[in-house]
């Protein structure tokens, strides 16, 4: 059929790009009314926003730079996002560790005058006097205690593993988030159920636009579509000009830098950290962390210039990298490549600059506006996951306006998810001794859904109690019926879009060919995949872990299941 044919679906806004900053704007507009069309070629969150350092955090380092209204804003939505995803964001007790007294004066003026300079030494004056203004900046809406520093003594009885160069150290809190890729998922889950006629698309691409109208491909189904809408966004992250070139509009905005992380099953680091993230300067200037996650340690960061993000891998320099700096800071323990079990990278959306030192990019955001005929087309280009929702409420109160809306609901104090009727700490336990004996559920059961799902929890467990259920031959913490739920409830395509996003299986390491194979049977039987699209997505989706992420082993057949049921 000519596109030229084709039906023509209306909406209020078009936002390309499903990362975290079109999600977030997708429920923004959502609870005001409006009727979103939201479009991406892969998966909710698949891109940049899959591959964050999952921290939650105000961002001292940009004091550095003088940009004091981005802390401000970071750590206001940091406390905002404790209270309205408790699900996934928790405070993450962090340590710096100090050098020197005075070390890092001149560099820090110099940074702060934009005169260029690289931090190699963060001394204990320079430290105070950040963590003292990261805290007032930090005071709204506060939820978590202020800085501490600590003695060379104090410091040593707690660190026993960490280097004798090492003199003092500083404590503050930021957060982390556990399942950033979910929390995505949750923003357009609650975007759907806010305003009847909202749509989301995966893996679906603008072809072009003309007349008014977007032309975009369904590549799952090879059918091509068409929409339109006075607005269009494009939150397309690291393919920002790439978008936009489709469109008909070519840019120049994007400049960016790739992250890469690793995951290390360590068990002396993770005892050490016992909770808390250490945040270091390197002898290049650079920033690295660890800090406990899942059972186990992520370690990041690279910050590397790159001119294509869809080749953006963790590579095996990188690595060694980040290991050599991890065993700088802490002599007392060996680490090498036998102890990553997963590994990833992505692409930070920054402006487009000539800055020599890629950690000088300003991660603040900039909203560019451009014109497609009289289609008004706005640019997210920057920002970060701490900040999606003020960006998202930030590019709502432009939109609404040429809309003729105004706002009406705020989303400051909104829940999101499975954060929505969330106990406070005091009652956690309780609340969950509640679920298990509602749904009629195993304790240590209830605790596991409650943790991965938030409130949102019951509805899958009232879904696994309506037939039999079995744990995962491959994957016991999982059954039959909670995968079942995923796969026909949360928008699944394809059988990557379970065992990397919706749930925390190949990020936790618990990854393997048996566990595609089975989840992969699981979710075809659901979505009604005949047996060569189950072994095809099987296949692609341990491609991709063996490709992007390092992981390695034979692909295996499976094995016969005969599951048996579980109380429910």
């Amino acid at each position: 059929m000519n596109a030229a044919t084709l039906p023509v679906e209306d909406y209020d806004v078009i936002i390309i790009g499903a990362g975290i900053n079109g999600a977030g704007l997708m429920r923004e507009l959502a609870v005001q009314g409006v009727r979103v069309l939201l479009v991406d070629r892969g998966d909710i969150c698949s891109g940049t926003s899959s591959a964050p350092s999952r921290l939650i955090h105000g961002g001292i380092k940009y004091l550095e730079t003088g940009e004091f209204r981005l802390v401000a804003q970071s750590t206001l939505e940091r406390n905002l996002l404790l209270r309205n995803a408790p699900h996934v964001v928790h405070p993450l007790p962090t340590t710096v560790p100090v050098r020197s007294w005075c070390g890092g004066i001149v560099p820090s003026v110099r940074r702060f005058l934009r005169l260029g300079g690289k931090m190699t030494d963060r001394g204990a004056l320079v430290l105070e006097l950040g963590l003292q203004i990261y805290d007032f900046l930090g005071r709204h809406a506060r939820v978590m205690p202020r800085h501490r520093l600590f003695s060379g003594t104090r410091t040593r009885a707690r660190w026993p593993n960490m280097s004798s160069t090492v003199m003092a150290c500083a404590q503050y809190y930021d957060a982390a988030i556990s399942q950033p890729e979910r929390l995505g998922y949750e923003c357009v889950h609650d975007a759907v159920r806010a305003q009847e006629g909202c749509r989301a698309a995966t893996y679906t691409y603008a072809e072009s636009f003309h007349d008014g109208i977007v032309t975009l491909h369904d590549l799952p189904r090879g059918q091509s579509w068409r929409a339109r809408a006075p607005v269009v966004v494009n939150a397309g992250g690291a393919w920002i000009d790439q978008v936009n070139a489709a469109l008909g509009v070519p840019t120049r905005y994007i400049g960016g830098t790739k992250g890469s992380h690793l995951v290390l099953r360590h068990d002396g680091l993770l005892r050490e950290l016992d909770g808390n993230m250490v945040y270091f300067g390197t002898p290049d200037g650079r920033i690295c962390l660890a800090y406990p996650f899942l059972g186990h340690v992520l370690v990041g960061s690279t910050d590397i210039p790159v001119s294509s993000p869809d080749e953006a891998i963790c590579t095996d320099v990188e690595q060694s990298y980040m290991l050599d700096m991890l065993g700088a800071l802490f002599p007392g323990f060996r680490f090498d490549a036998s102890d990553v079990i997963y590994r990833y990278s992505g692409v930070r959306p920054l402006p487009a600059s000539n800055a020599s030192d890629p950690g000088a990019i300003s991660r603040d955001h900039i909203v560019h506006e451009d014109r497609l005929g009289t289609v008004a087309l706005f640019s997210l280009v920057g920002g970060k996951w701490t900040t999606f929702r003020g960006l998202a409420e930030e590019v709502a109160d432009t939109i609404l306006p040429r809309l003729g809306r105004v706002r009406q609901v705020s989303t400051r104090s909104l829940p999101i998810g499975g954060g929505r009727g969330y106990p406070r700490p005091a009652e956690l336990e309780a609340h969950i001794d509640r679920f298990a004996a509602t749904c009629a559920l195993p304790r240590e059961r209830a605790h596991v859904l409650f943790g991965r799902y938030g409130t949102l929890a019951v509805d899958i467990a009232r879904f696994c109690a309506l037939a039999p259920d079995a744990p995962l031959s491959s994957l016991p913490s999982y059954t039959r019926r909670e995968i079942m739920f995923i796969a026909c409830n949360e928008q699944v395509r394809h059988v990557a879009d379970i065992l990397y996003r919706r749930t925390i299986i190949a990020l936790s390491g618990a990854l393997t060919p048996e566990v595609t194979h089975e989840v992969a049977g699981i979710a075809g039987e659901t979505l009604g995949w005949d047996a060569d699209k189950i072994q095809r997505e099987a296949r692609d989706a341990w491609q991709e872990a063996e490709t992007r992420h390092h992981l390695t082993a034979r692909m295996a057949a499976p094995e016969p299941m005969q599951p048996e049921p579980i109380g429910a």
